[in-house]
């Protein structure tokens, strides 16, 4: 299988590259203690997943 071949039109330097969510998620913890965190995040157990769960809600209101 071959890597995939970069555009050949001028316009392809407009395309994003893909970003790397976690990275993201990290640097802006460290730089801004900016927190993104997903109930779905399987590095969490039950009691901690209740726990933001308590937090997003007192803060942002239930889900809709």
């Amino acid at each position: 299988m071959t890597s995939p071949q970069p555009p050949r039109c001028v316009l392809g330097r407009l395309i994003a590259e893909p970003m790397d969510k976690d990275e993201v998620k990290r640097e802006g913890w460290q730089q801004h203690q900016i927190l993104v965190i997903s109930l779905d995040d399987g590095r969490l157990g039950s009691i901690e997943r209740e726990f933001i769960r308590q937090i997003g809600e007192k803060l942002y209101g239930k889900n809709r």
